[in-house]
């Protein structure tokens, strides 16, 4: 009899143990799928900060403010939206966004073109348009990664990174006001942006996965954007680009590390 008990003990383990590793085979491959759209929401989601910062540069650059900056930082993210383009034809199958990623590539081109450009109001105006094209269909890249596994994970994710695109066209609808175009659709953008970063950013600070470095990072943004966001606001007056182009880039630089971290955390 107490043989017979010990055999069905050691079965029960056996059987459990095999179990285990059934269900790791079932799960793994899931959790794995998760943690490679979460990484690549972040990567789409750099993109629509590159589009709205080549822009940006280009302007800085063509007004000669922060010349020397604006124009590496313009080589920079050209040579970074093509490396993160490249990275996301690789690894996404699904042909809606494959073909959407195939136009976005085509305005990529035409970024190269224009950037390398001589500096006027036309070319101006024609970045800015592509930086909105841009946007746009990296957006929906984002939206459809999102689509496809369907996690608060994600959603915070895509959230946090839009932070590090709402700063830099902060930047850009600031500098476009002071380059010529003055017209009310560059002081709504910008408002709009002020907004909609402010109202992202309390969202963040409120969610209960946070973090205490992730809390601790976005109270020193909390701390600046405080400060900072009444510049933006008075688009019209202006007198500000370069506090304007510092302060974002440090805004976006912390949001970066801030994504990254929500990436991490989602990965455990």
């Amino acid at each position: 009899m107490n043989n017979i008990m010990k055999n069905v003990s050691i079965y029960m383990v056996v059987l459990s143990i095999l179990s285990g590793l059934v269900y790791a085979e079932k799960a793994s491959p899931k959790s794995d799928v998760v943690s490679d759209t979460v990484k690549l929401i972040d990567i789409a989601g750099k993109q629509r900060m590159l589009s709205q910062r080549i822009a940006k540069n280009y302007l800085y650059a063509g007004n000669k403010v922060a010349t020397a900056k604006a124009s590496k930082q313009l080589k920079m993210s050209v040579e970074e939206l093509h490396k993160a383009h490249k990275l996301l034809v690789e690894s996404i199958n699904n042909s809606d966004i494959k073909n959407l990623l195939a136009f976005v590539e085509m305005s990529t081109e035409d970024f190269d073109t224009t950037s390398n450009e001589k500096f006027t109001l036309d070319n101006a105006q024609l970045i800015i348009d592509l930086s909105e094209s841009m946007l746009e269909g990296s957006q929906y890249v984002v939206d459809s990664l999102k689509e496809t596994v369907k996690i608060d994970e994600a959603k915070v994710v895509g959230l946090s990174g839009k932070q590090r695109m709402l700063a830099q066209r902060i930047a850009k609808y600031y500098i476009a006001y002071q380059s010529g175009i003055k017209d009310k659709n560059t002081v709504d953008q910008m408002n709009n942006a002020v907004k909609l970063f402010a109202k992202t950013h309390t969202s963040l600070m409120k969610n209960s996965a946070n973090t205490p470095e992730i809390n601790r990072k976005l109270n020193e943004i909390d701390r600046l954007w405080k400060i900072v966001y009444k510049f933006y606001l008075n688009i019209e007056k202006g007198g500000l680009p370069l506090i304007v182009f510092n302060t974002t880039d440090t805004i976006t630089k912390k949001m970066n590390d801030i994504t990254a971290l929500y990436v991490e955390l989602y990965k455990k």
